[in-house]
C-alpha cells in the first residue's frame, strides 16, 4: 500500500447484507479496519455529505434502477465527494468494460465478481498509488488554483509516464474550465492522433459546443454514438447540441434513443420531460416525468419542478383529475423543501386556470410571486411559466416583476431572447422590448460608472458600484466578469486583499459554471493568478 494501511478509511455500497460481510471480512484480512456500510445508495448519499473516505467500493446493481454508476455521476456533479476518494466499482457482469469505456465519469477501477482478498488488496493498493501520484493536482483544483493545476499535470506528465493518458485528460478538463479551449483541442487531438479513444473524441466535439460550432460538434457527437451505442455521455452533449441549435425536435429524438439504452437516469428523463412539454408533446411529457416524479419522491435530490413539469404536461392534455392529484402529491412528498411554496402556488394557479376559476388562479398567482425568491434556485423554465400565466390572467405588474428578475440573473442574451419569444407569442413583444431595455440600460449605467471610477484612481468606488451592480444582477455575466475584473484592478493597485480576491474568484467560478465558453475567461483566470504569483500568495490561503 502507498500509505499506512491503517489509515486507510473505506465505504462499502451493496444492498446485499452477506456480500457486505464478505467485503469487509475480505478488507479486514487485508489489514484494513476503518469500514463503513451503505445498504443504499441514498445511504450512502446522506454519509458522504459528513464524511470523506478514501475509497468507496460499490456494486453496480443497487435495485429499483439505480446502479452504481449513477451513484457515482451523482456523486461527482454534485461535488459529494472529493477528487482524491477512489471510488471502485463491483460487479458481477463481463461486459461492464464496455460500459465503462462508454461515460465520461468512469469509475477509478472496477472488480469482477468472484475474487479473493488478495486480489482486492492488489487492486486497492494500484489504484491508491495512482491517486497518490495525482493528489498535488487534485489539491490545487479543489484549491481552485486551475493554472497551477494545469501546470502540476505537465510535471505528472513526465514524472509519472505510467499516467501519461490520466494527467493529459485531467489537463483537458482543466484548460476547457480555464477558457483555454484551444489548448483543450491540442490534446485531445494529439491523443486521437494515437489511439481512437472515446473521451478524447468526446472532448474535441464539447470544445466546438463551446466555440458555437454546433454543426461540426453534432457531427462528433453523431460519430460517437454511431461507434458505440451505449455512450449515454454522447447522447446527452448531441441533444444539447440540437436543442442549442433551435431544433427541438431533433434533441427529443436523441434524448428518447438515450432513454431506450438507459431508462433509469433522473437527470435525463427529467430533459427529455422538459423539451416534450416545450414541443407540446404532452404524452411522451406525462409519461417521462410521471417516473421522474415516482423516482424522486425518496431521492436525496429531489426536485418539486418535476410536479409543476408534471402538472403542466397533463392539464395541456386535459385531464384535471390527474392534475389536482399531482398537485396534492407535491404538498404531501415535497414538504419542507426549498422551492416547494413556488411550486405548489404554480401549480395550484395551473389548474385554477384550466378550470376557470380566475379568482383563485390570481390569489396563487400572487402566492407564487411573493415566494419567487432567486435564492431558492428556481429554473428559467419554471419562472417562464410563472410570467406567461400572469400575462394571461393581465396581471402585468406581476409579470414584469418575474420577467425582470429573469432578465437581471439571466446569464446571456439566449435567456432573455427566449422571455421575448415567450411575450411574442403572447401577444405582448413591446413588454419584453421594454423590460429588456431597462436592464440593458441598468448594465450600462452600472458598469460604466464602475470604470470611469476605476480610471480616475477610486478604486474603492469603482469596487463598491460593482458590488452593488452585483445584488441588483446577480446572474448576469457581464457583472459578474466586470466585479471581478474590479475587485482585481483594486488588488494591483492597492495592494492584496483576501477577501476581495476570494469575491473574485467566486464571481470567475459562476461565469465559469454557467457560460464555460466565455472567451473572456482565459484572459481573467490569467490575470487572477498571476496576481497571486506576484503576492506570493497560495490560492489555499483565502
Amino acid at each position: 500500500m502507498p500509505q499506512d494501511i491503517s489509515t486507510i478509511s473505506v465505504m462499502i455500497v451493496e444492498t446485499n447484507s452477506s456480500m457486505r460481510t464478505q467485503l469487509r471480512n475480505m478488507l479486514s484480512m487485508c489489514g484494513i479496519t476503518q469500514v463503513n456500510l451503505a445498504v443504499t445508495a441514498g445511504v450512502a448519499i446522506r454519509k458522504l455529505r459528513e464524511l470523506n473516505f478514501d475509497i468507496i467500493l460499490c456494486e453496480y446493481h443497487l435495485g429499483d434502477g439505480q446502479d452504481g454508476q449513477h451513484l457515482l455521476e451523482d456523486l461527482r456533479s454534485h461535488h459529494l465527494i472529493p477528487l482524491w476518494t477512489v471510488f471502485v466499482m463491483i460487479t458481477g457482469e463481463s461486459s461492464y468494460e464496455r460500459v465503462v469505456s462508454a461515460v465520461e465519469l468512469a469509475p477509478n477501477d472496477y472488480i469482477l465478481k468472484p475474487f479473493s482478498s488478495d486480489l482486492l488488496l492488489e487492486r486497492l493498493s494500484k489504484v491508491l498509488t495512482k491517486r497518490d501520484a495525482m493528489m498535488p493536482t487534485y489539491k490545487l483544483i479543489e484549491a481552485g488554483n486551475l493554472l497551477d493545476a494545469i501546470e502540476s499535470c505537465r510535471r505528472g506528465e513526465e514524472q509519472y509516464p505510467q499516467y501519461l493518458i490520466d494527467f493529459l485528460r485531467l489537463r483537458a478538463e482543466l484548460h476547457l474550465a480555464a477558457g483555454q479551449n484551444d489548448e483543450a483541442q491540442e490534446i485531445y487531438k494529439q491523443v486521437l492522433e494515437q489511439k481512437a479513444v472515446p473521451w478524447a473524441k468526446l472532448g474535441l466535439a464539447k470544445t466546438l459546443f463551446l466555440q458555437k460550432r454546433y454543426d461540426e460538434a453534432e457531427a462528433g457527437f453523431k460519430s460517437l454514438i454511431e461507434e458505440n451505442a451505449q455512450y449515454m455521455d454522447a447522447y446527452d452533449w448531441l441533444a444539447k447540441t440540437r436543442e442549442a441549435m433551435g431544433e427541438l425536435q431533433q434533441a427529443q429524438d436523441t434524448l428518447q434513443e438515450a432513454v431506450k439504452v438507459s431508462p433509469h437516469t433522473t437527470r435525463r428523463l427529467r430533459k427529455l420531460g422538459e423539451v416534450s412539454n416545450e414541443l407540446g408533446d404532452h404524452e411522451t411529457a406525462i409519461k417521462t416525468m410521471s417516473e421522474v416524479v415516482r423516482k424522486g419522491k425518496y431521492s436525496d435530490f429531489r426536485d418539486p419542478e418535476d410536479h409543476v413539469a408534471l402538472v403542466k404536461a397533463q392539464l395541456g392534455k386535459g385531464d384535471a383529475i390527474a392534475a389536482n392529484a399531482t398537485l396534492r402529491d407535491l404538498e404531501r412528498s415535497m414538504d419542507g423543501l426549498p422551492k416547494t411554496e413556488l411550486c405548489k402556488a404554480l401549480s395550484t394557479a395551473m389548474v385554477a386556470t384550466q378550470a376557470g376559476d380566475s379568482d383563485a388562479a390570481i390569489a396563487a398567482l400572487e402566492n407564487a410571486v411573493k415566494h419567487n425568491d432567486p435564492r431558492i434556485g428556481a429554473t428559467l423554465s419554471l419562472k417562464k411559466d410563472l410570467a406567461r400565466i400572469c400575462i394571461e390572467h393581465k396581471r402585468d405588474d406581476a409579470a414584469a416583476e418575474v420577467i425582470m428578475d429573469v432578465m437581471r440573473h439571466a446569464a446571456d442574451d439566449d435567456a432573455v431572447e427566449s422571455i421575448k419569444n415567450m411575450l411574442a407569442e403572447l401577444g405582448r413583444p413591446e413588454l419584453g422590448e421594454q423590460l429588456a431595455t431597462r436592464i440593458r440600460d441598468e448594465v450600462k449605467d452600472l458598469m460604466s460608472e464602475g470604470a470611469r471610477l476605476a480610471q480616475r484612481g477610486d478604486f474603492d468606488g469603482s469596487v463598491r458600484q460593482m458590488m452593488q451592480a452585483v445584488q441588483k444582477l446577480p446572474g448576469n455575466i457581464n457583472v459578474l466578469f466586470n466585479a471581478s475584473l474590479s475587485l482585481l484592478k483594486h488588488i494591483e493597485n492597492q495592494g492584496w486583499n483576501p477577501k476581495f480576491a476570494a469575491d473574485a474568484r467566486t464571481y470567475i467560478d459562476r461565469v465559469r459554471k454557467t457560460d464555460p465558453g466565455n472567451e473572456r475567461l482565459k484572459a481573467i483566470t490569467n490575470y487572477f493568478h498571476g496576481l497571486l504569483k506576484k503576492h506570493g500568495i497560495k490560492s489555499n490561503e483565502f
